[in-house]
């Protein structure tokens, strides 16, 4: 594992080869939130905001397509296509749509080079994605490439700093001294830097910096998040066995609650004229 696992692009596609490392995260999570917007939720009313009836959309980066299923019950697309770098999530993504009854198109694609043409979406949404890049402001040249005139763009990105909490623990216990200096997940995109980068290739219209917090119960809770966070680096045996972690955990430490704190950040923009 690289230092920056989440932009070197043999690791990227290693990380979402299967899409339940990314289920368990997010159900981790999810189960640990006590405060915060459902980042779902804000992501659609933005989407549907300015979107004139039955609009192209887009989704990019769409991972296992919870964001996408709630575009496709709020906009009713006249066309819906989906990208992404993981063939794993694009087959997950169309199994879900299937089965709720949408139709999707499943585009493979790296974002910095969209296979996609020119002035084609009404609504693009990227959400969670582009800290995978360390160009990012390439990709969102490419996203405006892809809107019609008047087009908006839907992107979410979180703090550097997110769970730095967490990062915390892992050194203070010794289990990864260096996880609190390491690089961050979302280094190259994040709250502090997305509005600048956005304007770049876009007419930045509004930035909503939302606070959320999250409660692991005790380290069985926080190991089942923890082996999905590649910045870790930490002996095989732990790295892929929560059980084997959180134990680990309790023989450095007193098991005990842990809440973290992450800024998630939503911006929208519509192609410059």
């Amino acid at each position: 594992m690289t230092s920056t696992p989440f932009t070197d692009p043999d690791t990227v596609v290693g990380l979402y080869a299967d899409a339940g490392r990314t289920q368990r995260r997010t159900s981790a999570l999810l189960a640990a939130k006590i405060s915060g917007e459902n980042a779902t939720t804000t992501i659609v009313d933005l989407a549907t905001g300015h979107a004139p009836k039955q609009p192209k959309a887009c989704e990019i980066g769409c991972g296992r397509g919870t964001v996408t299923l709630a575009l496709a019950e709020a906009l009713a697309p006249a066309h819906h296509t989906v990208v992404d770098i993981s063939p794993a999530f694009l087959t997950t993504v169309n199994e879900r749509a299937t089965a709720a009854g949408f139709a999707v198109e499943t585009v493979h694609g790296d974002f910095h080079h969209l296979p996609l043409p020119d002035a084609t979406f009404d609504v693009l949404v990227a959400a969670f994605c582009l800290y995978h890049s360390t160009s990012p402001a390439d990709v969102v040249a490419e996203i405006a490439r892809c809107l019609t005139p008047g087009g908006r763009v839907v992107l979410a990105t979180k703090s550097a700093d997110s769970y730095h909490e967490i990062d915390q623990l892992m050194a203070d216990t010794g289990l990864d001294p260096a996880a609190t200096s390491r690089p961050s997940l979302y280094g190259t995109f994040h709250s502090t830097n997305a509005a600048d980068i956005v304007s770049t290739g876009t007419q930045l219209t509004e930035v909503i910096h939302r606070e959320h917090t999250f409660r692991f119960t005790d380290f069985d809770h926080l190991a089942a998040y923890a082996i999905t966070v590649p910045k870790y680096q930490l002996p095989q045996r732990l790295a892929i066995n929560p059980r084997e972690l959180a134990a680990e955990l309790r023989r450095r430490t007193r098991d005990r609650a842990l809440t973290a704190t992450s800024t998630v950040t939503y911006l929208t923009g519509s192609r410059r004229t």
